[in-house]
């Protein structure tokens, strides 16, 4: 994979050695058919062909470019009668490589707030879709723009994907005005909502000693940020904590619950009105889309590296 190229979604419950990324997630695509294909079967797993419209990532623009120069004070967190607030069952789009493919016929999309600028968020808008900015609030990536702001000090082990590394999240003072500035950046692309990825570093191997009340602290500062900003934010992962979490985050986003048997885990979220937005990279649509949709989530099968093809429940 080109060092400024997205990279696929982490199996977020334990680290991932570079091998098995090498073996999966080099490759991108970019397009998927108006019709929903045929899902495919448990074994092997499918091998999506890319559309003729796929192309290569290019990076940013200079003025699409996030500063980590700490931002001027925020205006006030919206009250939670204003802000959006996904319902349970919301169809969505999760693409995080490959260009954008903007024909997919569902009310939310989610995709990489660097990588797309203002007018990706535009064209989507003018379809009446929603549009979640992905940011990794918990790992340095050494080819994103603001790379440099992250010190050595904070900077731990190796989450196991290419040129990432768990940060220190104890160091709010260093970390909330480079992520400010992040949201900041997806906010003036007419961003709507923020996917903030590794907020379970505590579960983790991270080179420092994170406790549970550590990452309480930190997420709750992530979620205040959006707010501050009128932006949604999802708790993704971090089952766990989702007790403690549930009134400051607007949805959830999940990854692979069935395949570890704890999708009621989240259902706090659908009882209080959030949409739970669920992927399984392993098993057939068949094997848990009976329970995904009787519990209310928003779910599908997608492949590793989030490209444009996608094998919804519904």
């Amino acid at each position: 994979m080109a060092p400024h190229a997205r990279r696929p979604a982490r199996l977020s419950r334990s680290v991932i050695g570079p091998v098995l990324v090498a073996l999966l997630c080099f490759t991108c695509g970019s397009a998927e058919p108006t019709a929903v294909p045929t899902p495919p079967a448990p074994s092997p797993a499918p091998a999506p062909v890319p559309s003729a419209t796929a192309a290569q990532e290019q990076p940013p623009a200079p003025s699409e470019v996030s500063s980590h120069v700490p931002s001027q004070a925020s205006p006030p967190a919206l009250p939670p009668a204003t802000r959006w607030v996904p319902p349970p069952g919301t169809a969505w789009q999760w693409q995080l490589s490959g260009k954008v493919d903007t024909s997919v016929n569902v009310p939310v999309y989610d995709i990489d707030g660097v990588d797309n600028g203002s007018d990706v968020v535009e064209t989507l808008h003018r379809a009446g879709r929603k549009v979640i900015c992905y940011v990794n609030v918990g790992a340095a990536e050494d080819f994103r723009p603001d790379a440099a702001a992250f010190p050595a000090a904070v900077k731990g082990k190796s989450d196991g994907w290419p040129g990432e590394n768990w940060l220190d999240i104890r160091r709010s003072d260093i970390l909330r005005p480079i992520m400010a500035a992040r949201f900041d950046t997806c906010r003036d692309k007419g961003f709507d909502a923020i996917e903030p990825d590794n907020v379970e570093g505590y579960t983790n191997d991270t080179g420092f000693p994170l406790t549970a009340a550590d990452q309480l602290t930190y997420n709750r500062m992530i979620a205040a940020l959006a707010h501050e900003r009128g932006l949604s934010i999802g708790l993704k992962n971090d089952l766990g904590q989702i007790p403690d979490l549930l009134a400051d985050f607007d949805f959830a986003i999940d990854e692979q619950c069935a395949e570890y048997r704890e999708c009621s885990r989240l259902i706090p979220f659908i009882k209080a009105g959030k949409a739970v937005f669920h992927v399984e990279y392993k098993l057939d649509t068949a094997q848990f889309c009976p329970e995904a949709n009787a519990l209310g989530f928003s779910s599908m099968r997608k492949t590793l590296d989030l490209g444009p093809q996608r094998w919804p429940c519904h």
